[in-house]
């Protein structure tokens, strides 16, 4: 499921091998993955939720 949606890099990613980064994808919930293990576990988050956890960090 995760792999046919659309995914954002994290804006703060340099593109380097060696950067830590996370991707989400935002289609009626939020998921969020790593960047580098785009096949591994998968985080899921209401949009609700994850509107309010980018408010509070931003």
């Amino acid at each position: 499921m995760s792999h046919q949606r659309n995914w954002r890099k994290s804006s703060y990613s340099n593109d380097t091998i060696e950067s830590a980064c996370v991707e989400v994808s935002l289609a009626g919930d939020a998921l969020v993955r790593d960047s580098k293990a785009t096949r591994g576990e998968v985080l899921a988050f209401s949009f609700d939720s994850w509107r309010a956890f980018v408010k509070d960090v931003a």
